[in-house]
């Protein structure tokens, strides 16, 4: 088995977070690191240093075309490009080779000129944050991939020897894919950035309103795991407690526009997805901020500045 995975070689094209993550771990593992390459000597080193092997190169190079595959771990505005230029550099000597992006957002049509040089095209997105503060635990994890029928794979072999799932995406728009992503991590951080901010104005230090309000987003996670979401589901709009509603958005009338309005679109979304009874329940909250939005002018002039 090590002698199999010890013939596996990979290159990294911007090894950022997700790209040093997954390289380290695939060393790890028996993978042979090639090249890594950033925009910079200096940051091609800190790679290779983080992942524990490898070449640094600040620039695409024919090095690139002794791995057997090949990670484009860029920013999502960059892989079309380094897909055209890649092809241009290697030509038909990617033919047996594969390449793999890491964006979530991007179907593999962004790599055609290396489909079209005889590359095995496609995509592996770990479901998951990558800080640059520590190495996530990729065991467990899910990826969503799409691709030829050789770069499925391949990086079906990666996941598994991470100890990964892999999830094959079927959906014509990937780009909802990772809108999901989105509302499960980066908003679910503004929402508690959001509350952080409103209990400071309670009188409440930045470390008590995150002592307060991280056990009781953990413990909602938990529920969720336990029982699913609607037996999770409390406060005021399960139990049609539409008086106190009125009174969050009274009292919310003083802050930010942006505090108000999320909340109004997140008690309608969360009516739509989690309710029995939704268009009665959503025809109360139009009562509600209908007339919220005739008194706003007269609430303009006295809202608070919110402590960051």
């Amino acid at each position: 088995m090590l002698t199999q995975q010890m013939s596996d070689t990979l290159s990294i094209v911007g090894a950022g977070r997700i790209g040093r993550s997954l390289g380290r771990r695939l060393h790890e593992l028996g993978w042979r690191l090639g090249v890594a390459t950033t925009r910079s000597v200096p940051t091609a080193r800190e790679a290779v240093r983080a992942i524990g092997t490898g070449q640094p190169e600040d620039k695409l190079t024919r090095r690139l075309l002794a791995s057997d595959v090949v990670l484009i771990t860029t920013p999502d505005s960059a892989i079309e490009s380094v897909a055209s230029e890649l092809a241009t550099l290697g030509g038909k000597e990617w033919r047996g080779k594969t390449v793999l992006h890491t964006s979530g957002s991007l179907d593999v049509s962004v790599l055609r000129p290396l489909a079209e040089a005889g590359a095995a095209t496609g995509s592996i997105h770990p479901m998951q944050t990558f800080s640059g503060q520590n190495v996530p635990d990729l065991k467990g994890l899910v990826f969503g991939i799409d691709g030829s029928s050789g770069a499925l794979k391949i990086a079906r072999k990666m996941i598994r020897q991470m100890g990964g799932v892999a999830v094959r995406l079927s959906g014509t728009n990937k780009a909802a894919y990772h809108a999901a992503g989105s509302f499960a991590c980066a908003y679910v951080l503004a929402l508690i950035e959001t509350s952080t901010r409103i209990l400071m104005t309670q009188g409440f230090t930045r470390r008590q309103a995150t002592r307060a309000l991280l056990p009781l987003t953990r413990q909602t996670l938990d529920n969720l795991e336990c029982i699913g979401p609607r037996a999770s589901w409390t406060g005021p709009l399960t139990r049609d407690d539409f008086s106190t509603v009125g009174r969050h958005v009274d009292a919310l009338s003083n802050f930010p526009p942006e505090y108000l309005d999320a909340y109004e679109a997140l008690s309608r979304l969360t009516v739509s997805v989690l309710s029995d009874d939704v268009s009665l329940k959503l025809q109360k909250l139009d009562e509600i901020f209908k007339q919220r939005k005739k008194e706003s002018p007269v609430k303009i002039s006295k809202r608070k500045s919110v402590p960051v």
